[in-house]
Parts: structure tokens; sequence; C-alpha cells
């Protein structure tokens, strides 16, 4: 019994340390973007920069509070995640499979490795020229696009997770007599799941960005195309409305999956 509430104490130690680390880490996380906009500010209200090229803080602050009770920011913004969970979707999709047969088949590594890791050396902006030609710069575009910068990790990380897995395992399922499917399904995806999850943050990472780049070139909506037509108006206050939402945007979705990555492998942190 004593050992009971003496291991129990020390867990209950060890939650409190975490929580007070997350709150450490979440103020230390503030520090840079206080000093900055404590800058931007100074730097506004002393006239270091002219108005056109620096709008002061309370300037972008209202521009982004008109854009939003007009609904043109939640439109754009609206418009480029659609894109995105769109295109992420068929690329992360892809590369699951993709990297689950490169990673059970040497065949198939052999033949389709070589060639695709030269197809993941051409950044993703580099095929909009090409894609133009075959499919306009219309919607597909810029799903293919996205899609692309979702399929490279996502094949990469689930590749190196599957052949991560202990061969102990593999032999545990074969001392149960598992068929292929059954041990796909109940010893190699579970084993893979943390480097599967890599790819997935890095892909959405990925996805995002890109989709960011396609608008700037080729779109009449979206978050970029924001950016490009305050460029062009020189309205720089709704330039930088669009950046911070776009760091916002990604920011959350990076934590989100984070936050999601933390309950699924719980198991984890228990035997730690």
């Amino acid at each position: 019994m004593a050992a009971f509430f003496e291991a129990a104490g020390d867990a209950g130690i060890r939650m409190a340390r975490r929580r007070r680390s997350r709150v450490v880490f979440g103020v230390a996380g503030l520090v840079l973007p206080a000093a900055l906009l404590g800058f931007w500010w100074v730097a506004s209200a002393k006239g270091w920069l002219a108005e056109q090229i620096l709008p002061p803080p309370f300037i972008v602050y209202e521009t982004a509070r008109d854009m939003i009770a007009s609904g043109e920011l939640l439109f754009h913004a609206g418009v480029s995640l659609r894109r995105v969970m769109i295109g992420f979707a068929i690329g992360s999709l892809a590369g699951l499979c993709l990297g689950i047969a490169i990673g059970l088949s040497q065949k198939i590594e052999d033949y389709v490795k070589p060639l695709f890791l030269a197809f993941a050396q051409i950044p993703t902006l580099g095929w909009i020229p090409l894609l133009m030609l075959f499919v306009g710069i219309g919607e597909t575009l810029k799903i293919i696009i996205i899609a692309k910068g979702a399929l490279v990790p996502m094949t990469l990380n689930t590749c190196s997770g599957i052949r991560g897995v202990l061969p102990k395992y593999v032999e545990v399922g074969e001392a149960l007599c598992f068929g292929r499917w059954q041990r796909l399904r109940l010893i190699v995806l579970p084993g893979a799941v943390p480097s599967i999850f890599t790819g997935v943050r890095y892909g959405l990472t990925h996805s995002w960005t890109s989709l960011v780049g396609v608008e700037l070139l080729a779109s009449s909506e979206g978050l970029g195309y924001l950016l490009v037509w305050g460029r062009q108006m020189f309205w720089l206050d709704t330039v930088i409305v669009a950046m911070i939402v776009i760091g916002l945007v990604g920011f959350a979705m990076d934590k989100g999956l984070d936050r999601t990555e933390m309950l699924i492998q719980r198991w984890k942190r228990q035997e730690i």
C-alpha cells in the first residue's frame, strides 16, 4: 500500500512538473512576438519608416477588423482552407499508399524509389509552369501543387516508419500465424505510427506553404491572392493582415496535429 501511494505521489509530481514546463515554455514563446510588436509600435510612432511602408499596428488592427466584419477575410481564408484540405487529403493518402508499398517491397523500392527521389528534388512551385500547359490555372492546378507538397514527406516518412519496425514484432506475428494483411494491420502500421504522424505534420506544412505560393502566382481568391492584391494596390496593411492570418492558421494546424499525436500515443508517455 505504501508503495502504491509513493508511486501515485511520484506520478503527481511528474505531472505537475510537466504542467509548469508547458507554462514556462508558453510564456517564453510570447517574449519574442511581444518584443517585435513593441519595436513595430516604436518604429511607427517615431516615423523611422513611412506609414505607406510600415503601417502602424492600430491601422493593421482596424483593417483586420473591417475585413472580418465585411466577411472578406473569412471568405479568402475559407477558400484557402478548402483547397489545402482537398489537396492534402489526396497527397497524403497517395503518399501513405506509396510509402507502404515501398516499405514492404524491395522490388518496388528498387524500381520506384530512385525516380521518386529525383521527383522530390524538384521544388513544388517548379512544377507550375509545366502544369499550366496541361491543366491551365484553375482549381486543378492548385490541388495538384498542394497534393505534391504532401506526397513527398508522407511517402518518405511512411516508408521509414515501416522499415523501422523492430524485427522481433514481425517475428511475433509470424509465430502467431498472422497473414500478410494481419501483420500489416496489427503490427507494421501501429509500429510506424510515430513516423507516419511526422509525415502528416510535414505534409500539411508543405501543403500550406505550397498553397500560398500557387495562390500568389495564379489565383483570384485566397490568402495568397490577398497578398498579391495588397502589394499591387500598395495596401501594406492588407498584406500584413494576410501574412498574420497565414501564420496563425499554419501554427494552429500544426499544434492541432501535435495534440492529436500526443493523445494517440499516450501509452508511450505512460511507459516513460
